[in-house]
């Protein structure tokens, strides 16, 4: 037994031995490891320098692993926020090395542009609005949209026929939430090419020198307005040209039009009234054989803003077969010796239109740069409600016709009628079609009127509905009041929605009323006895098929103070031109009648389904 306790002992003898000589060559090897990591340069963020007091089977070795972020492109994404932002190009360079990458889908426009009436080419004077205001993209540069109280925003759609956004940017690429918005309304968005001072005139040296940098340039253009999907340029230069630049801009001028014409159909190019033919900077204020050679170039002219009623009568003999392709700027600032600007445009427009030229509306932004901008929306109304008298309207030409009047911004976001987030909102991207609007309160006719704009104080979808106020007078006993003029062929069957809440005490009526062209080959049924023209048709019942299954595909609501009326036209050979909401008092007793109507949704649809 002794033996065997001797032998375990020897046993346990060895073994502690080995395991001591184990222990001693690891603590070796960790001491070496150390003395290697030791000997690493060390800085402020080295994680090993803390551990190096503590023993060595509690010591931990880490490595710090570091790492350069993608760079954002401060060209596609604002640098505070990291969203995606429209831009500008500022150079020549960038210009002529502009190449589409990934992060410029973001900028292109998703709304093509919409069938209208009368057609853009049509020799009727047409409206252009250039917007300038604060140097450009503002909020409306976030793609996605922005959150702000109180945001410029634009929706008189039906009374403008192209809109040119401005900045002083060599090349200023219209912030797509323009032209997504502008041709939802069928209006056609221009870019603005822009050369000033002294390195403009560097600049115009540079690429007028010859055929093939012209062209260079030309062709870049085209690119960019094709890629991005809006409809021409705005080309401004505003500097001295040598004699050889300014004998090659006419030549520029032609191979642009021509190559914007082929690549973008229903395109412009406008030239603005600044360069002579001799290479003068001098502003004339009109079209003359001073500056009709670039006219003569391109699809028209917007001439300077100081101008005097002989101009426009010595225009008139200058391009008698041309005068809708001159568009005589106003100023809305009224700098310099002008006719009328601010809230005295109209005075402007008066003596434009007297002699049958288009319009240019320079700034029309001063009603938000120069008024208390928490009236925004009232000096808007007030501003273009004293121009309407000027400005033709032009037709929506397109089924399904669908809209909840949003404007692009709000205080709140509505969806079926119920707030679903309580915040300060901008993106014109979601702007929806816009109504024409009625301001007679200053044309009361026996203390009759009517006042239409957007409210975001309620809404069925988006950031603000229609708002339909006024008063009708005592010798009548409803009012018509024209929403929308469009101008479709009708299809056999349309399907209509109209939802819609009478807000105070208002004893009246409402429905909605169609007019149609072509009315004694017009045939149609259900709907009650009116005038050949004029439909007004009758609601359908809950119990209709077409109501149920209506209902059923658009989901359930809670109608909360908000009425919905369906209804079905059976139409033959008509053309539909015009939609009207028909205000009648309930029981007329010769007493005037006070209304306050909210229109949440409009549809009108050749098939069923929403």
């Amino acid at each position: 037994m002794e033996g065997g306790r001797e032998r375990e002992l020897d046993t346990r003898e060895a073994g502690g031995r080995e395991t001591g000589r184990k222990r001693e060559r690891g603590d070796n090897e960790d001491k070496a490891k150390l003395r290697e990591l030791a000997k690493l340069p060390r800085t402020e963020k080295s994680s090993i320098t803390p551990f190096m007091d503590l023993p060595v089977d509690r010591q931990v070795v880490s490595q710090l692993v570091q790492f350069k972020p993608f760079p954002l492109q401060g060209r596609h994404y604002d640098l505070d926020t990291t969203e995606p932002i429209s831009f500008s190009l500022k150079s020549l360079e960038e210009l002529l090395s502009w190449k589409p990458s990934d992060a410029d889908a973001f900028n292109i426009a998703t709304t093509p542009l919409a069938g209208r009436q009368p057609p853009l080419q049509s020799s009727r004077p047409k409206t252009l609005v250039c917007h300038d205001m604060m140097g450009g993209y503002q909020e409306d540069r976030f793609i996605q949209g922005a959150e702000a109280e109180t945001a410029f925003s634009f929706y008189h759609w039906q009374y403008i026929d192209i809109f040119t956004y401005f900045s002083h940017n060599l090349v200023t690429v219209p912030p797509v939430c323009w032209t997504n918005a502008a041709h939802r309304h069928g209006v056609s968005v221009l870019g603005t090419f822009i050369t000033e001072w002294t390195d403009g005139a560097k600049i115009c040296e540079s690429f007028l020198a010859g055929d093939s940098s012209f062209r260079a340039v030309a062709d870049k253009l085209v690119q960019i307005a094709q890629y991005y999907g809006f409809d021409g340029w705005l080309i401004n230069i505003e500097n001295m040209l040598s004699e050889s630049a300014v004998k090659n801009t006419p030549s520029f001028l032609r191979y642009l039009t021509y190559r914007m014409h082929r690549g973008v159909p229903e395109s412009l190019i406008i030239w603005y009234d600044s360069v002579l033919e001799t290479g003068e900077l001098k502003w004339q204020n009109e079209l003359n054989e001073k500056n009709s050679v670039f006219f003569d170039s391109c699809d028209g002219i917007f001439t300077n803003y100081n101008w005097m009623e002989d101009h426009l009568e010595r225009m008139v003999s200058q391009a008698p077969k041309r005068l809708a392709d001159v568009y005589v700027g106003v100023d809305v600032f009224a700098r310099g010796d002008v006719i009328g600007g601010k809230f005295d445009t109209n005075k402007a427009l008066q003596l434009i239109r007297k002699h049958s030229f288009s319009a240019a509306i320079f700034a029309p932004g001063w009603v938000y740069e120069c008024n208390e901008k928490k009236d925004f929306r009232q000096h808007q109304g007030k501003f273009w409600s004293l121009l309407f008298e000027y400005l033709p309207t032009h037709s929506v030409c397109v089924l399904p016709f669908v809209t909840s009047f949003c404007q692009g911004f709000g205080k709140h976001m509505y969806s079926k009628g119920k707030v679903e987030e309580v915040k300060n909102w901008f993106n014109l991207s979601a702007q929806e079609l816009q109504p024409l609007f009625v301001d007679m309160r200053s044309e009361a006719v026996e203390n009759g009127w009517v006042w239409t704009r957007g409210c975001p104080e309620d809404a069925w979808n988006g950031g603000s509905s229609l708002l339909v106020e006024g008063v009708i007078p005592a010798s009548r006993s409803n009012v018509s009041v024209r929403l929308f003029s469009v101008r479709v062929p009708a299809p056999p069957k349309i399907f209509i929605s109209f939802i819609y809440k009478l807000e105070g005490v208002s004893d009246v009526k409402v429905a909605l009323e169609f007019k149609t062209h072509h009315a004694p080959f017009c045939s149609f049924a259900d709907i009650t006895a009116i005038p050949a023209s004029s439909l007004r048709p009758e609601p359908l019942s809950e119990q209709d098929s077409m109501m149920q299954q209506f209902t059923q595909r658009c989901g359930t609501w809670t109608l909360e103070g908000w009425q919905s009326r369906c209804f079905l036209l059976e139409l033959e050979g008509c053309l539909l031109e015009d939609i009207f909401v028909n205000i009648s008092q309930v029981r007329p007793d010769e007493q005037e009648g006070h209304f306050r109507l909210r229109i949440g949704e409009v549809k009108v649809q050749r098939l069923f389904h929403c």
